[in-house]
């Protein structure tokens, strides 16, 4: 949730060990202010500086007379001379223009996602990458991948370093949302995943405290040299033989444990922390969500799990050795739902024993069949990863990549047929091409398929097409919107607040069971499952005067849904709060339960 106000202005610095400590700006005061006011005199942007304009820029003032200023060291320079010169520019207005790739911090929050360390997982699907050198799934060109590996997949350090990196670009990291990725999270020992997320929790409370424990980072256990299945082994087998020549014998390394206790100390830290979590992400298969792993992950702070539908044929789903049923995805969709949690579907065109029609048809069904319909959905068209089973296959003629036009119609089929209330996170994997044996390479097919949808009069309705995101609009003019949907276990309503065009402001999914929940603390409570206000995340405490942030936009929100939850006549309303977010509620009237916040009607 991107929660829209808090009480207090960070109070963290640059640590001595930050990367950008060697950096002195008064060595290059002339040239760097100079760099500056260039960019205060540049006509009112409706965006970021494009790269073009800013190179220009950078060459002539260039650093000790041969290289160019890095965008980071200009944010720290402004920093540095915000506190001594004036400038016709606030930060907030500055980083605008200089800071790179503003849409990550333009949902509302920022997002922070790592990686587990390689280890065994229970899939065998037959389209499933296996270089060893990462978590299952997974591949060492991909950027977060890349990141992960770079930092040794420790949770801590993987978060620290990525948090830096946001903060020298402009980017806000108050407000985060953490995202853990990796094989099946929920196949790793109890221990370890609580002691990979308390560790995520420590880096957030010490990098807004000023500190750095970074030191505490440990070595790779698996050769960066090895890439795919090693003798024979497979996946599992050669990542259990590395992490048991590294280890002494076993998986785990003897500090990947931590117990509870610790995990709610660094819990309860950081619901006053400077860079606070309002989001916690998982990712899992359908097979191993049960009641128990419910609560274990919600005890753990999780407010959203993503999770791996790929198909909803059974047959599709046993020619690619899914190793699961789609009445198994069944279930564990009504689990997560019903204990409020919002779910992120995986789901792939073009597997194995799929068509283009047969695509669209699977489609249909995961927004017409009431025990799916996701809050969000990554589409991910099946690619030929070389070292995969799939590759037998294809070179048998048993399964071929669709070709671009197959793909375009598939996609902007998807495209327009995803609901009002659903967020279309991805529609093509981040793969280098370097790694597609055949099939599609493009990584803006997005924008094709949107622009096929225009092309032939139809509208992109998900929710991220429709976000506000930094664009300024009349506060006076927002409109209540509510779009209601059944699914098997209880009644949806999406709840949205719009500017003109059906911009979305900020939303509100709000849940009322048709029974008592699994979940004995939630009862029959109504539950707010998400709350979001979009515009650029702001930092705590600042208020912007054109943004949607801080501006008591979620109260609202929050208000009508009492009012809604009233006229069902709920005795109660939940909210599956993340723990940086607890304040948040408290201050609107809700008091703490041992896993939800309760709001009493």
């Amino acid at each position: 949730m991107a929660h829209p106000g808090a009480q207090s202005q960070p109070a963290w610095g640059i640590p001595a060990s930050h990367p950008r400590a060697g950096f002195e700006p008064e060595r290059h005061r002339e040239a760097l202010l100079a760099i500056i006011r260039a960019i205060e005199a540049l006509e009112p942007l409706p965006g970021p500086i494009a790269p073009r304009r800013l190179f220009e820029i950078l060459r002539l003032y260039p650093r000790d007379g041969r290289g160019f200023f890095k965008r980071a060291e200009i944010i720290a320079a402004y920093r540095h001379f915000a506190r001594t010169e004036s400038f016709e520019l606030g930060e907030k207005a500055f980083l605008a223009r200089v800071q790179r790739r503003p849409v990550r911090s333009q949902s509302g929050v920022t997002p922070v996602t790592v990686l587990t360390k390689p280890y065994p997982c229970p899939g065998r699907c037959i389209f499933c990458p296996n270089d060893v050198r990462m978590p299952k799934s997974y591949l060492s060109a991909e950027p977060g991948a890349q990141r992960a590996a770079n930092n040794h997949f420790d949770p801590y350090l993987q978060t620290w370093n990525r948090l830096a990196t946001l903060r020298d670009l402009g980017h806000p990291v108050e407000k985060l949302e953490l995202i853990v990725l990796g094989g099946t999270w929920s196949f790793h020992p109890e221990e370890y995943q609580v002691w990979f997320i308390k560790r995520l929790f420590d880096a957030l409370n010490d990098f807004g405290a000023g500190s750095d424990g970074r030191a505490d980072a440990f070595d790779s256990v698996i050769d960066s040299e090895v890439v795919g299945a090693v003798d024979g082994l497979g996946y599992n087998g050669a990542v259990k033989r590395r992490l048991r020549e590294r280890l002494s014998g076993g998986l785990l390394a003897p500090h990947e444990s931590a117990d509870w206790s610790a995990l709610e100390r660094a819990q309860r830290r950081n619901e006053g922390a400077a860079c606070r979590n309002v989001g916690l992400v998982v990712e899992t298969r359908p097979d191993h969500i049960s009641e128990q792993e419910v609560a274990r992950i919600r005890r753990l702070g999780c407010t959203k799990v993503q999770i791996g539908i790929q198909s909803l044929s059974d047959r599709v789903l046993e020619l690619n050795r899914r190793g699961h049923t789609v009445e198994a995805t069944r279930v564990a969709l009504r689990w997560l739902r019903r204990a409020g949690f919002k779910v992120h579907a995986h789901w792939m065109p073009n597997l194995l024993g799929a068509t283009p029609e047969s695509d669209m048809r699977d489609f249909e069904r995961v927004f017409s069949d009431p025990d799916f319909c996701p809050d969000e959905l990554k589409i991910y068209p099946c690619s030929l990863i070389d070292q995969t089973e799939l590759v037998l296959h294809y070179r048998r003629g048993d399964w071929r990549p669709y070709t671009y036009d197959e793909l375009l119609r598939v996609l902007s089929f998807a495209l327009e047929a995803t609901p009002r209330y659903c967020r279309l996170t991805r529609v093509i994997r981040d793969i280098s091409s370097d790694d597609i044996v055949a099939g599609n390479k493009r990584t803006n097919f997005r924008q094709i398929a949107e622009a096929e949808v225009l092309r032939r009069g139809g509208r992109c309705r998900d929710i991220r097409a429709r976000e506000i995101r930094g664009d300024r609009f009349d506060a006076a003019a927002l409109e209540f919107r509510a779009t209601r949907y059944a699914t098997s276990v209880g009644d949806e309503l999406f709840l949205e607040l719009l500017a003109a065009g059906e911009r979305i402001v900020g939303f509100l999914r709000l849940f009322f069971p048709h029974s008592e929940s699994f979940v004995q603390e939630l009862g029959s409570s109504a539950i707010i499952r998400e709350l979001h206000v979009y515009g650029a995340s702001l930092e705590l405490g600042l208020r912007s005067s054109d943004g949607a942030q801080h501006r008591g936009l979620g109260r609202q929100l929050v208000e009508e849904a009492k009012r809604l939850a009233r006229e069902r006549a709920a005795a109660n309303l939940a909210v599956i709060s993340a723990v940086g977010t607890r304040e948040y509620y408290r201050n609107l009237g809700f008091r703490d339960g041992a896993a939800y916040q309760h709001y009493s009607l």
